[in-house]
């Protein structure tokens, strides 16, 4: 299991190459990649904050619940925080299992704790000014399922 917390750009590749290679018994992988998305075009960037060692340790707890609770092999989080620009990566799950089902719930579980419950920040910046990202109520909804 890993989580990492960075401000730099990841390798999309080599992390799941990385990741694979190193899952022993593992009969599917699943990995999602959030972008940086502008809807509407005037997005400049997007500045995400986060309080170190508080935010880890907030993602770490809910992948040990994930791996737990779906006898996952393996799990991946990486997110990013400072400034981002449309079309950049922002964060990536991967989980690895002996079968696709339990893969691909615990990746949308992460994906949505990581959408709701995640210590982050977000503030988009535009051409007519900046507003901090608001909780949505669908990503909301979404939890409700686990």
């Amino acid at each position: 299991m890993r989580v990492a917390v960075q401000p730099a750009p990841f390798d999309l590749g080599a992390e799941v190459q990385a990741f694979t290679a190193g899952v022993a018994g593992a009969g599917a992988v699943v990995t999602f990649t959030g972008i940086v998305r502008d809807e509407g075009g005037a997005l400049s960037r997007m500045e995400i904050e986060h309080y170190p060692g508080m935010t880890e340790k907030a993602i770490a707890g809910i992948v040990e619940e994930a791996v737990a609770r779906w006898s996952l092999a393996d799990a991946l989080v990486i997110h990013r925080y400072g400034s981002l620009r449309p079309g950049e990566a922002i964060m990536m799950v991967a989980t690895a299992a002996p079968h696709r089902g339990d893969a691909f719930a615990a990746a949308e579980f992460l994906m949505d704790y990581l959408k709701s419950r995640a210590p982050f920040w977000k503030k988009e910046l535009r051409a007519d000014g900046s507003a901090w990202v608001a909780a949505k109520e669908a990503d909301e909804d979404a939890l409700k399922r686990w």
